[in-house]
């Protein structure tokens, strides 16, 4: 069996209470103790896409981060495609392709076209081969007609669009998406659906872990769903398995129901 893409084991992650007036002047370093992951473990295998569900506060975003080398777990371990994401972090940047609905972290001033120059060079591709991903990653995406246009003149739509551009550029094993669809068109959102399950998932083998709020498109791409409730993992399955075990006819009733059950579930990886 091949080894897992993404590896989680006993992830925990605090954080310092927000403090603010007299108590912030008195003690401006506080100690962490705000829970956001309370030592969840699971697996993604190639191939496969797992869609992380939960209400806001869950801990979706900071499990995203954790795994992007953006923050560091306070305890436990995560690997993306064997690389530990905390001692070896430049080598799992390598793996993964990462994108999140807020800031772009874009050079406003230059085209969509010299940013995603600058991201492949920072992943170490030739020009030739830059060239050739970022015209058949700006088709895929339906930015070809953007591409030197300033980013600083692109809409929130199309900004978002180059954005997960970059993220496939290099062609990722693994790719972290938080709300992968906020922000486009419904007809846009459609076609990266298909381009996400079929095309990366199915075809190529990419491993794919994605937050969203939208209960149809995770029916739609996830193979399994992850529930997080307060840091911990609540249950994790099928779409099918979910809806088996709550007795429920749709996904979206079964989470609903899953997510009222205050202890956590077995997790199977």
């Amino acid at each position: 069996m091949p080894s897992p893409a993404i590896c989680v084991e006993a992830l925990e992650k605090y954080f310092p209470p927000a403090r603010s007036g007299w108590r912030a002047l008195l003690h401006p370093v506080a100690r962490p103790t705000e829970r956001a992951l309370a030592g969840i473990s699971f697996l993604v295998q190639p191939g496969e896409a797992v869609a992380i569900v939960g209400p806001n506060g869950a801990g979706k975003s900071t499990l995203l981060r954790i795994l992007a080398t953006l923050i560091l777990p306070t305890h436990g371990r995560a690997a993306i495609s064997d690389c530990d994401v905390e001692r070896h972090p430049s080598r799992a940047r390598r793996q993964f392709g990462y994108h999140t609905g807020g800031d772009e972290g874009f050079y406003t001033r230059l085209s969509a076209r010299e940013n995603l120059s600058f991201f492949a060079a920072m992943n170490n591709m030739s020009r030739a081969e830059a060239r050739a991903r970022i015209r058949l990653t700006a088709e895929r995406m339906g930015i070809t007609a953007d591409l030197d246009r300033q980013v600083r003149t692109l809409s929130t739509g199309i900004t978002h669009r180059v954005g997960l551009a970059r993220a496939l550029l290099h062609q990722p094993a693994v790719l972290l998406l938080d709300e992968p669809t906020r922000s486009l068109d419904p007809l846009a959102a459609a076609d990266f659906r298909r381009l996400l399950k079929d095309d990366l998932v199915r075809q190529h083998g990419t491993a794919l872990l994605f937050a969203s709020h939208t209960l149809s498109e995770v029916a739609e791409i996830a193979d399994r769903v992850l529930l997080l409730e307060a840091g911990r993992v609540t249950a994790f399955d099928s779409p099918r398995g979910l809806c088996a075990v709550a007795g429920a006819a749709s996904l979206e009733d079964a989470i609903t129901r899953l997510a009222r059950r205050s202890a956590p579930a077995e997790v199977q990886s």
